[in-house]
């Protein structure tokens, strides 16, 4: 019972992987390992010495306010005795200020959305934008259909040739009724 299942269902698939195969046959692909791509140029080791000097630098402040930070809260605690309350709260408040300055001081440069990162993308973009146009020009002459990215999966070229069919889905939901798009939609 299980083989005659297994044997239809190995029936059924034959005549697709025969399809698959013929479709693939007419299609070009190939790929590329960005990594390996920017590892190779100089650019890339100038712009990594840009960001690596301008961390540096970022990082001694830091360290320097760290510092201070720790100077006078070991001052703070030697002189604590001979304070009064309102003298303690004072410093105590002063030290707080000065930790949440070098944490902000910390996200601005080094944070999701800082200048460290906002300073890659600048230097990296005509390294970047360097490299597509080298896969473009691959992929014209050489008549690839698709060029994926290994690194991180991504199809990086991709033939004028092959149909872009977003404004055939778009007309199909409308004309379902499953979507409705907005006017200032439909002029992009």
């Amino acid at each position: 019972m299980k083989q005659s299942k297994m044997m239809c269902t190995v029936g059924m698939l034959v005549p697709f992987l025969f399809v698959s195969f013929a479709f693939a046959a007419e299609l070009k692909i190939g790929y590329v390992d960005s990594q390996a791509i920017l590892a190779k140029l100089k650019e890339t080791k100038d712009v990594q010495d840009k960001l690596n000097e301008l961390y540096k630098t970022w990082e001694q402040e830091a360290k320097n306010m760290e510092q201070e930070i720790q100077k006078k809260q070991e001052d703070f605690e030697a002189k604590s005795l001979m304070l009064t309350d309102k003298a303690k709260a004072e410093r105590a408040q002063e030290i707080q200020a000065m930790a949440l300055q070098l944490r902000q001081f910390e996200q601005e440069k080094f944070g999701a959305q800082g200048e460290y990162f906002k300073e890659q993308n600048r230097l990296m973009q005509p390294i970047i934008e360097k490299i597509q146009n080298a896969i473009n020009k691959v992929g014209e002459d050489d008549g690839y259909d698709y060029i994926f990215d290994t690194v991180n999966a991504n199809i990086v070229y991709v033939s004028k040739s092959q149909t872009n069919l977003t404004e055939r889905i778009i007309a199909e939901l409308e004309k379902s009724g499953s979507a409705t798009i907005s006017s200032s939609e439909k002029s992009n």
